[in-house]
């Protein structure tokens, strides 16, 4: 996650506000993620014997 915003740091001027939008995008699409898993996960025995 951290390489993919340094590249598109070093592509996208430092002023411009794209990269804010693309960052601020990327850290809902994460959170986004974080919880659809969380959901997933809710009710499922994730013991050791699961594994």
């Amino acid at each position: 996650m951290a390489a993919i915003v340094r590249v598109l740091a070093r592509a996208l001027p430092k002023e411009s506000i794209e990269i804010e939008i693309l960052k601020q995008l990327a850290l809902f699409c994460g959170a986004g993620l974080l919880v659809s898993l969380l959901m997933m996960t809710y009710g499922l025995d994730l013991s050791p014997g699961l594994f």
